[in-house]
Order: C-alpha cells, then structure tokens, then sequence
C-alpha cells in the first residue's frame, strides 16, 4: 500500500480504527491539510489537545519514521490532488463544519473518481453512445433522477433517447431489446438485482448494456462495459450523496465525448436547440439596455 501518495486517504480511511487519542490527531490533521503541514509538532498537539509522544505514535502506525516524514508526506498528498478528504457529517456539526464537509467530500470524491476512470474506457463508451440505434437510460432510486438528466443531455445528439426508473418498464423494453440498442444503467453499488437482471436480459436479447456502477459488482460483471465509478458514499444519515454528482459529472464527460467526436457540423443544431430557449425567458438587464 503506498502511504507517501495517499496518506490524507489513508488516515480518512483507518480514521474509526484509531484510539481516542490518535484519532484526535486525525481529525486535526483532516481539518486542514495544509495548516497541518506547517504546524510544528508541538502546535499540532495542542491543536489536536493531546501529547507530543501521542502525535510520534499516530506517526508509527502510519509506518512513518517521524513527524518530519508526516509533513513531507502530507505536502506529497497534497501536490498529488488530495487536497480534500470525505468527513462524515457529526450531529453537533454547525453550518460552517458540515457546509465545509459536505463540499470537502463532493470535491474529494470527484477528484478520486477522476483519477479511476480511464480514458481508454471512456473512448469505448462513447463509441457504442454514437452508434445506438436507441438509448435507454435506466436507474433506480437517487440513480433515477441522473437517468432523467441524462436523457435531458443525449436528446440533443438526434438519437431516440428514453429515462426509466420503473422496473417493470424497464424489463419490457429488455425483453424487446434488438441488436443497435443500448441500455445504460446507472447505479452506485451494482448490487440491486432488479438492473442486474435487466441487464442480463439486455444483452440476451441482442442490445448493449454500458454500466455506470462498482467495479467489481454484479451489474458491472452483467454489463457490455463498464465505467467504473468508486465507492465513496459514507452510510451516516448525515452525508448527502456523493455518488449522483459523480455519475452526473461522468455523464458530462461522455456528452462532451460525443460532441466533440460530431464535429464542427453538429455545431448549428446544437446551437439551435439552445436557441429556442430564448423566447422562454425574460431578457437579462444588459439585454435591455
């Protein structure tokens, strides 16, 4: 496991398994990185309210040598992009801990699954989006509404484009699935059978299926191919759902796949589907003038 890469990950991730007063730095350290790696080891025990020998010990169970070596390798998850880290929201948070959390763990989410998509999976995503015959868009639960504005987004490409988020819909259209369609579900864990089995009877029946779920999970095993999207979502009542951002934003990336792949003739369409909007709005103060 490397530790000099991703420390600020791994101290998010073990932060639970920690002892009271390790935990304590922890939280110290995850409340900002950046003042962390400038405290001296002295100012962090204090800010952390606990001992100096404490802090040397929170460095050994992170297999660190020192506090030194803990500067070095937090400024070294902060130079890689780990700038924020997924805090669980707390029931006596105020406004100004659970709004930092909440963005800190959107943006550190994102960030992680930026890094996991890989690009050449991308370029095989939006092929088979540009060569559908019809696109079905399919989820359930938080997934539905990113299904909904997926189909908000791909209309616009001149293709026959649906949302589901109804299971029994969502296997009839399986059920007379043909070769040129293509079902892209949606799910952050892959685990509800309901989108493994259409899937599954997808792909029998002839028609593609791109999944945006789990690496790993059943759906993603069912799936023509896969995006896989991480795991980020903390189970805490508290913390709202990172993973619709993250499947919304990877919607974005293969909208902007398909745009670019059309070329500069698809342009004037694009443009007069934006346009026909004007009339739906009152004109804005500089417009008036």
């Amino acid at each position: 496991m490397d530790y000099t890469r991703n420390l600020l990950e791994q101290i998010q991730n073990r932060l639970k398994d920690l002892n009271r007063a390790e935990r304590k730095v922890a939280e110290a350290i995850l409340r900002d990185p950046q003042q962390a790696t400038r405290y001296s080891i002295a100012a962090l025990a204090q800010n952390a309210q606990v001992s100096e020998p404490t802090v040397n010990r929170f460095c050994r169970s992170f297999n660190v040598s020192g506090y030194p070596e803990l500067k070095m390798q937090l400024a070294q998850s902060l130079a890689s992009g780990a700038a924020y880290v997924s805090q669980a929201v707390e029931a006596n948070d105020g406004p100004e801990a659970y709004t930092r959390k909440i963005f800190g763990s959107a943006i550190a989410s994102l960030d992680n699954a930026r890094q996991s998509l890989d690009p050449q999976q991308v370029n095989r995503a939006v092929d088979m989006l540009i060569q559908a015959r019809q696109i079905h868009f399919c989820g359930l639960g938080a997934s539905a509404s990113v299904a909904l504005d997926a189909q908000h987004k791909f209309f616009r490409f001149n293709l026959a484009v649906s949302a589901h988020s109804d299971v029994l819909m969502q296997r009839m259209l399986a059920s007379v699935s043909h070769t040129g369609d293509l079902f892209v579900i949606i799910s952050y864990t892959g685990r509800t059978r309901e989108l493994v089995d259409v899937a599954r009877l997808a792909r029998q029946n002839g028609a593609s299926v791109l999944g945006l779920t789990a690496a790993g999970s059943p759906l993603a095993k069912s799936c023509t191919l896969t995006l896989d999207t991480p795991q980020p979502e903390d189970t805490d009542i508290y913390m709202p759902m990172t993973s619709r951002i993250i499947q919304l934003t990877v919607l974005d990336v293969l909208a902007t796949g398909m745009t670019l792949c059309r070329g500069t003739d698809f342009q004037p369409h694009l443009r007069k589907i934006k346009e026909s909007l004007n009339a739906s709005r009152y004109p804005s103060d500089e417009d008036a003038l």
